[in-house]
């Protein structure tokens, strides 16, 4: 059986107000499922493949890498919550 532990927002632009449109959207469909961590639009994230790296190790102090350590940190904490349930 498949368990879907959380769904990931990626490609977020704060500056556009569809985008937080469609975070309030799912959030509200979908509930506590969704990640709190968004994972922003990121010019820096979309070229480390380009140089074999991934995005922390390419920039690691870029946004999207930011964004990317926190979600893992997030992941990791809803992950002992479920195991200690």
């Amino acid at each position: 059986m498949l368990d879907i532990q959380g769904i990931v927002l990626t490609m977020f632009d704060s500056c556009n107000n569809l985008a937080q449109q469609v975070v309030n959207d799912v959030r509200t469909h979908l509930g506590e499922k969704v990640y709190h961590t968004l994972i922003p639009r990121n010019v820096r994230v979309s070229e480390a493949p380009s140089y074999g790296k991934p995005a922390i190790l390419y920039d690691l102090k870029c946004a999207g890498s930011q964004a990317y350590l926190q979600l893992a940190s997030e992941v990791i904490q809803r992950e002992r919550l479920r195991k200690a349930a």
